[in-house]
């Protein structure tokens, strides 16, 4: 069986070769796309990233294919009809770091309750005095959960394990959570009663911009919003207004409205990305990133050892399940 391993950064090689015990998989940090497929086009399998270009073009050329095992949640850089039309088969990693990004919420949250970087800034000076120090409990306080998908599940959790009330938001409610003391509400009615609102939703049309300068103010007074989702998801302006006239106290944002438009988070630690994208020049001039009241940290939530080797565990068991003849993942 001969499976090949496209865009392989230098750190995901032992891990690769590990988790592999019948096969040995060729590994190559090459795009596939229409000038590198000669070299491999007798493979039965093939795993990339979100670079290659998986065209009619390209995969017509591999004769002996079977699987694509796309390293990545988004497949769009894949032509299913065609390999529908083929019966070549197509496994994505659905889920990744809902814990990590969970505890990186968390993060934030404690951040500013307890006044942790001007708490270290001071130290680090010598002044070890309390004052201008003093924060908050979290136990008894709302949390306000918008989208309770894998991610605002562990926050939503993470928050009763902290004795905090939890209010949620979100498409489809999870009985689970409900059983739990959770209660979901309409979306203002979120905004107007919690401590704190926690954004875990995906980027899309009907979401983008969900916290607005119109609805700021709806947001009860002096509470504290976090967003480790998209940056899009939030009016950048609305935030600076918020803080301004004390509808927000603080806010915690692990990603911001001016990032480069990013399609998965692993693109962050690909050199394909980061030769594109300069994110210190588009973001230096930041509006909020010198602010007293607003904790930014770089896009940096999902961002675990466990999880980016997530990615190459689920990968990997993609493919050993489906050369066992029971298929995972299937798009």
């Amino acid at each position: 069986m001969k499976i090949v391993f496209f865009e392989v950064e230098k750190w995901e090689e032992e891990h690769i070769n590990s988790s592999f015990s019948s096969y040995q998989p060729i590994l190559t940090s090459e795009k596939l796309d229409e000038t590198t497929f000669s070299k491999y086009a007798d493979a039965e399998i093939i795993s990339c990233f979100i670079y290659s270009k998986l065209t009619k073009e390209v995969l017509e050329k591999f004769s002996n294919l079977k699987l694509i095992a796309t390293r990545s949640t988004g497949f769009d850089h894949i032509d299913l009809n065609y390999c529908k039309e083929k019966n070549i088969k197509v496994t994505n990693v659905p889920t990744y770091g809902a814990h990590t990004v969970a505890e990186h919420t968390f993060a934030l949250i404690l951040a500013i309750s307890r006044k942790l970087v001007p708490s270290v800034e001071q130290a680090k000076k010598g002044d070890f005095s309390s004052e201008n120090l003093q924060g908050f409990d979290l136990a008894g306080k709302t949390l306000g959960v918008v989208g309770t998908g894998n991610i605002g599940t562990n926050v939503a959790e993470i928050g009763l394990s902290f004795d905090m009330k939890v209010l949620a938001f979100s498409r489809s409610q999870d009985k689970e959570l409900v059983s739990k003391g959770v209660k979901y509400v309409a979306f203002d009615e979120l905004l107007a009663n919690s401590d704190i609102v926690t954004l875990h939703l995906p980027h899309t049309k009907e979401t983008e911009h969900i916290i607005n300068m119109q609805n700021i103010q709806k947001f009860k007074k002096g509470s504290v919003l976090i967003n480790t989702a998209r940056g899009a998801l939030v009016e950048t302006q609305a935030i600076a207004e918020g803080l301004e006239k004390g509808y927000l106290s603080a806010a915690g944002l692990d990603v911001l409205e001016e990032e480069a438009h990013l399609r998965e988070e692993k693109e962050f630690l690909s050199s394909e990305y980061l030769s594109k994208v300069d994110i210190k020049t588009q973001l230096l001039n930041h509006v909020l990133l010198t602010r007293d009241d607003v904790v930014i940290t770089p896009h940096n939530a999902f961002n675990s050892r466990e999880a980016v080797e997530e990615i190459l565990e689920i990968t990997a068991s993609n493919i050993n399940k489906f050369t066992e003849g029971n298929p995972q993942n299937l798009i």
